[in-house]
């Protein structure tokens, strides 16, 4: 059963509920719109202030192409300037790509360092961990790179990180831990992406039952 049974009891019922409650409703509907107002202000702020962002990144990536020292200046003022944008992480990857072609693996764990910290997306964060764990191996710093290859990554570079762990457990003499971090990967799915995986554990699989 209806609570109001006629239309005129209806129309008194929401007369009623308008003189109690007009004020009120009024009201937030002002807020609500002030603050809908006062978001797409934000939006439009954020979206300008992202373009200049962009657009920074643009004259730094330019400055790579004619002049290394101004390029490494302005790439390092960037990152001071935009820590928190996403933008910070290519530029130190783009630094590092810069120390890599002059050999400067020291240079190029700092800017990878930074890649790192400064990823703002879990994909580029892990590729920037497993590059940098690379490197730290490559300046044979094994237990850092385990340290960084520690971190929390998403599911899809675990092949790649048992990889590397296999590499650094050969390098350390480990070669039992080596086998498995080798079968880790592969489990992952990691002869999909690289099939030398399996050579790697092969070999392996050979010395140490010549070891044997």
């Amino acid at each position: 059963m209806d609570v109001y049974q006629t239309e005129e009891q209806q129309v008194d019922a929401i007369k009623g509920y308008w003189k109690e409650n007009g004020t009120t409703i009024i009201a937030g509907l002002a807020i609500g719109f002030a603050s809908f107002i006062g978001y797409n202000v934000y939006q439009d702020k954020q979206a300008e202030q992202q373009l200049l962002v962009s657009e920074g990144f643009q004259a730094v990536m330019e400055a790579s192409d004619t002049d290394t020292k101004a390029f490494t200046e302005a790439a390092g003022a960037f990152i001071a300037e935009n820590g928190e944008s996403s933008y910070a992480s290519l530029t130190a990857f783009a630094l590092a790509k810069e120390a890599a072609d002059s050999k400067d693996w020291a240079q190029v764990e700092k800017h990878l360092t930074v890649a790192q910290e400064k990823a703002t997306d879990s994909g580029i964060k892990a590729i920037a961990s497993l590059r940098l764990a690379r490197v730290q191996v490559q300046l044979s710093e094994f237990d850092k790179a385990l340290a960084t290859l520690a971190t929390e990554l998403p599911e899809s570079f675990k092949a790649s990180v048992e990889e590397i762990k296999g590499d650094i457990y050969l390098k350390q003499d480990k070669k039992d831990l080596a086998r498995n971090a080798y079968q880790a990967a592969i489990d992952a799915n990691g002869l999909a992406t690289n099939p030398n995986l399996q050579m790697k554990l092969d070999d392996l699989a050979v010395v140490i039952d010549l070891g044997g």
